[in-house]
């Protein structure tokens, strides 16, 4: 909880790639109750009403998990709609005078974007959405230890990770109100 909390406000990509981590380990947990406090909660050095919120909150996110039908796979509309909210502001950016740096990063891996597409079989989602499954992907295989797939990890981080870190970066200068996407140039 504390953690998420910390991504929120710090970076939009980390904040929703770890809520997409929780998802999976709290599915891994089979969403028992016991087992997610002992894994998850137990662990934290807090008092014990600290706790029972952590709890609370990993507890709420099965909630809607089993409430959004998402209990196999999937993700969150919360996660999604901010996928969204990002997807919209790199939208901007490639229309906008603030964004010439952001079109500089992006143009690299707008080539590479249809092959892409075909390895992670994804043709109905936007571009940036395909940008953080291939991220959450490649972690998923870090985690696995997945070898066979050390080279495809690289490229994806090298040509993606440039792309996504600015555009959180943006993403929360903007939500700070440190910047004007429409303030002239």
């Amino acid at each position: 909880m504390y953690i998420a909390q910390q991504k929120r406000r710090e970076n939009i990509a980390e904040y929703i790639l770890y809520l997409w981590q929780l998802e999976d380990l709290l599915r891994a947990l089979h969403f028992s109750p016991e087992a997610i406090y002992t894994s998850l909660v137990e662990p934290n050095d807090c008092d014990e009403n600290e706790k029972q919120q952590i709890f609370m909150w990993y507890m709420s996110l099965v909630g809607l998990l089993r409430e959004e039908g998402k209990t196999e796979q999937g993700h969150l509309a919360h996660t999604l709609h901010l996928v969204a909210d990002v997807e919209n502001l790199h939208l901007q950016l490639l229309q906008l005078p603030i964004g010439a740096d952001y079109r500089n990063v992006w143009a690299p891996l707008k080539e590479e974007l249809p092959r892409l597409r075909i390895v992670l079989a994804r043709d109905g989602v936007s571009d940036i959405e395909l940008c953080f499954r291939a991220l959450y992907a490649t972690i998923l295989y870090r985690i696995k230890g997945d070898t066979d797939k050390q080279g495809a990890i690289e490229d994806v981080v090298a040509l993606i990770s440039p792309v996504i870190a600015l555009l959180a970066q943006i993403y929360g200068q903007v939500e700070r109100g440190e910047i004007d996407l429409f303030k002239e140039a």
